[in-house]
């Protein structure tokens, strides 16, 4: 494993073992950031043990965290830790066992590592640039799913910007009639390792950030897949707006998008 990657993975464990614990004894704070969208002080918690870790390795790394925000100079740093201690705050407060940690490393503008970890679960989705992708340490590869028709497909709703919700009612109507199944989870990054596993043959959203997308989106390039944005252009990281799959259901998620 690359030493970067071995640091993303420790974080990630230690973040885990917090939110766990944090889990089985309950009462822990809530807060709204907007309308549905919440934040614990595990969220904090595990943030900072990730940021802890990494810092103790790589002190002169840039830091780009949902909690705390971008630290100084990460705009103009050459490897940028983008982090997001708890992708699916809200089924994490209910006790819905479907949220993540999501660690990605982006060196000169291109993702290098990748990890996303299901505490809950003890899944370990694991990624290095031209590496392959792996879960618990087993190789992982996309469907060979090849027809919209038979994909089961992964989603999210654009509950950030609900502007755009009557656009998003359109294309669900399209994806319900044209595909085995739609499945909404409510954590975007463990969705995108699903899709790497093989578990989904595609997932589109909107509205998302870098955090919620980065991670899992190595994932899937490195398991053969492909992402892309709304349009298929590789805007997906400053729009916010992603479309993933194997190549063949990327292509007709796509086109039915459009």
């Amino acid at each position: 494993m690359h030493p970067t990657l071995n640091i993303a993975v420790k974080a990630a464990r230690r973040a885990g073992s917090l939110i766990n614990r944090a889990s089985l004894a309950g009462g822990f704070e809530v807060k709204t950031k907007q309308a549905n969208d919440f934040v614990t002080e595990v969220d904090k918690a595990a943030e900072a043990e990730i940021i802890r870790v990494i810092r103790s390795a790589y002190p002169e790394h840039a830091i780009l965290a949902e909690e705390s925000g971008e630290s100084d100079g990460a705009a103009k740093n050459d490897t940028v830790w983008i982090i997001d201690p708890i992708d699916g705050t809200t089924n994490f407060i209910h006790g819905f066992p479907q949220y993540c940690i999501s660690i990605a490393v982006r060196q000169r503008g291109q993702l290098a590592h990748a990890v996303v970890f299901d505490p809950a679960k003890n899944e370990l989705y694991t990624a290095s640039k031209g590496r392959g992708a792996f879960l618990n340490e087993r190789r992982i590869r996309v469907t060979r799913c090849a027809l919209l028709r038979e994909a089961l497909i992964g989603t999210g709703f654009p509950f950030k910007e609900l502007g755009r919700l009557d656009l998003y009612m359109k294309q669900l109507r399209k994806m319900m009639a044209g595909t085995a199944g739609v499945r909404r989870a409510g954590s975007a990054a463990l969705d995108l390792a699903y899709v790497a596993a093989g578990r989904l043959d595609g997932f589109w959203e909107m509205g998302l950030s870098k955090w919620d997308m980065a991670a899992g989106a190595l994932l899937i390039k490195e398991a053969g897949g492909l992402v892309g944005g709304l349009t298929g252009e590789d805007d997906w990281f400053e729009s916010g707006d992603i479309v993933a799959g194997t190549p063949k259901v990327f292509a007709q998620l796509i086109d039915t998008l459009r």
